[in-house]
């Protein structure tokens, strides 16, 4: 059993503890707390991708109760994938916010704490349940995150953002109601071998519940026609929550990715590929819609977060391949998206605070501070974005389109993606030019108590510095990725693993 698993949830977790301990009283102690615990995730994550990168799956069962009777934690190279990126996007995010954001409202760095916890529970945890408590641990923290620093529009945005999820909450319990009431078990590996061999009977009602789960990770991951809730919440919270909320997407992501190869896999017995026939088309929808609002958009901030519903599009239509090249373009294109999202909306709030009352609108304004460098960094995430070569983007799309090369439907999905990467590099053109060029009159001086423009560009750089590494070390990511994929869609290895725990293989 190894202990370094449960780490990465226990760490954030004792974290949030202390910050609420330390109250207000001093926010530099505060500000160096959060951090350093930020760094040991990336360390921890760190380790552990290296300690499954041959192909070992990690489990821990807490209490030592074996599976499927306790609670157990799985680190496999997707799991351990994903709080990697989570950590690294959690990095940046947070130092931006020490330029002032964290100091708006009561208990920022104990929320962004618990949201970690809550993110990296739900990376790591081998049954629905435990997923069910982890996705309600982030989404509380969420509420307050997404509310922090208050406002007119960021509250009516929480309500519609809460009331959805809620929502969700309910019709998944249902879900898992359903399948512990005909299974006896929510442990995945366990599910994963009793719906292989279930009786015709139960067949129809199994459906309803693997169906009901996948509308609430859709939800969750804001797939066509449940993405409303994301542009009004990501464009009205603060940059630094945005930026972290970048990755809440991929939890969905993460899970319809998870189940439907585990248990709704192409070893499912009578419910085999259940959401086959669903998902590659919703995923082609939810990349036109995304991007159909990211051509009408009248501001950056709900243009980038159009992009994000546009990016978990392309996401989808890569794992809707249901293959071992469509999955791992996919898994690569993820980080990407994350990364270059998250600097769009950091750079955003960097630029608002400078137009005066304008903010980030597509409207003429005067000059801009700094304008050289704010244009020089938006021309490179612009680039990212639209997905243009040499950079991750372009690789990115070029990954899932070489994947669908064998896929019937392959004339639509090039046609699907090659159209909105047009459409995004028109629009993204289009909101370069207005914000940088198209502008008039005396230059506008910052906003009182702008930070510094090197404090604001800082994580912004080190975002795109990632999208770079992944271009730099293209071979060894992609090779890993592959091996992922290989690992998801043999799900043998990790049902052994889970329910054969502390026995010799």
């Amino acid at each position: 059993m190894a202990h370094s698993v449960i780490a990465p949830v226990l760490l954030p977790l004792l974290t949030g503890i202390i910050l609420i301990l330390l109250r207000e009283k001093n926010l530099l102690l505060q500000r160096s707390v959060s951090v350093l615990s930020i760094l040991l995730q990336i360390l921890l994550a760190g380790g552990l991708l290296f300690q499954v990168n041959g192909g070992e799956i990690l489990t821990y069962s807490l209490g030592n109760w074996p599976a499927p009777f306790g609670i157990v934690l799985v680190a496999d190279r997707l799991a351990v994938w994903m709080l990697l990126v989570t950590s690294l996007v959690a990095l940046f995010s947070l130092l931006y916010a020490l330029n002032g954001t964290d100091s708006s409202g009561h208990h920022f760095h104990a929320l962004f704490q618990l949201q970690l916890f809550g993110l990296n529970g739900a990376f790591l945890t081998g049954d629905l349940f435990n997923l069910f408590v982890f996705f309600e641990i982030l989404l509380i923290a969420s509420y307050s995150l997404l509310l922090h620093g208050g406002g007119r529009l960021r509250t009516k945005a929480g309500l519609h953002f809460v009331v959805i999820n809620l929502v969700g909450s309910t019709l998944f319990l249902f879900a898992v109601g359903v399948l512990y009431g005909l299974l006896g078990t929510l442990n995945m590996a366990d599910l994963a071998m009793r719906i292989a061999v279930m009786p015709q009977e139960q067949v129809p009602l199994i459906k309803a519940a693997g169906l009901l789960l996948f509308g609430v990770f859709a939800l969750k991951a804001a797939l066509v026609p449940l993405y409303l809730w994301l542009p009004s919440a990501y464009a009205h919270t603060s940059a630094p929550v945005a930026a972290l909320f970048a990755i809440m997407t991929k939890v969905g992501v993460y899970s319809i990715l998870r189940s439907y190869t585990l248990i709704f896999g192409s070893q499912g017995g009578l419910a085999a590929n259940l959401i086959e026939p669903w998902l590659l088309p919703l995923a082609l929808l939810t990349l036109l819609i995304g991007m159909a609002g990211v051509v009408a958009s009248k501001g950056l901030r709900q243009q980038t977060a159009y992009l994000v519903v546009a990016s978990v599009g392309s996401l989808l239509v890569a794992l809707g391949l249901n293959t071992e090249a469509g999955i791992a373009a996919g898994l690569y294109y993820l980080p990407h998206s994350t990364f270059a999202a998250s600097a769009c909306f950091l750079l955003a709030n960097s630029i608002a605070s400078r137009r005066g009352m304008l903010t980030d609108r597509f409207e003429s304004a005067p000059p801009i501070e700094h304008a050289r460098l704010l244009g020089g960094l938006f021309f490179v995430t612009a680039v990212l974005l639209a997905g243009l070569p040499p950079l991750s983007g372009f690789i990115g799309k070029f990954m899932i389109l070489r994947a669908a090369l064998a896929h019937s439907q392959f004339v639509w999905i090039m046609a699907v993606i090659l159209i909105t990467s047009l459409l995004a590099l028109v629009a993204l053109a289009r909101s370069g030019s207005l914000l940088f060029y198209k502008v008039q009159g005396a230059p506008v001086p910052a906003r009182m108590g702008t930070p510094s423009i090197f404090a604001e560009t800082i994580p912004i750089v080190g975002l795109l510095s990632l999208c770079l590494a992944l271009v730099l070390f293209a071979g060894p990511v992609s090779g890993y990725l592959q091996l992922t994929a290989e690992q998801l869609l043999q799900p043998a290895g990790y049902i052994r693993a889970v329910l054969l725990m502390g026995e010799p293989n």
